[in-house]
């Protein structure tokens, strides 16, 4: 950006805050299921921040599987999202998605695992342009039901 002309750099730069924005709270990791808070590298070498999900990463790979166990934090999906820009004029959200991002997933047909092509979701592949934030909540605010014996959990119990 530095050798660009004070023209080229505006235009950059409004290009990039120009953009749907995203605030989505974060809760410290205690091994639920789901995505996190992550730095990833683009196809053109920029950097930005993503929620990633556990099937787009290779644990394979130590290195990868390293860093997926040392997250910090987890998405409970409370997002806050802007979608108008600053003249109050909606965004066109295709413009902000990955169409090419897709990951390969185990899911069960039948009884029998079998391997399955899948898009990215709401929040990871489908947002990937957009001005993100990530701000910690506190934990109580997240109370997953993936399972039934989860309803059993304190925060779902009728209090008094």
């Amino acid at each position: 950006i530095e050798k660009l002309s004070p023209e080229k750099k505006r235009e950059y730069l409004l290009n990039i805050l120009n953009r749907p924005l995203r605030v989505c709270g974060m809760v410290k990791n205690v091994g639920e299921p789901g995505g996190g808070p992550f730095w990833i590298e683009e196809d053109d070498g920029s950097m930005s921040v993503q929620i990633v999900e556990s099937a787009q990463i290779n644990m394979e790979m130590p290195e990868q599987k390293r860093i997926w166990e040392s997250s910090t934090h987890f998405n409970p999906v409370d997002i806050v999202c802007a979608l108008r820009d600053m003249d109050g004029r909606s965004y066109d959200l295709r413009k902000f998605c990955d169409r090419y991002a897709w990951f390969v997933t185990i899911k069960s047909k039948d009884g029998v695992d079998i391997k399955a092509i899948e898009r990215p979701g709401l929040w990871n592949g489908s947002m990937a342009y957009w001005n993100s934030v990530f701000v910690e909540v506190p934990s109580d605010t997240f109370s997953p039901v993936k399972k039934v014996l989860d309803l059993l959990r304190p925060l779902h119990q009728k209090k008094g």
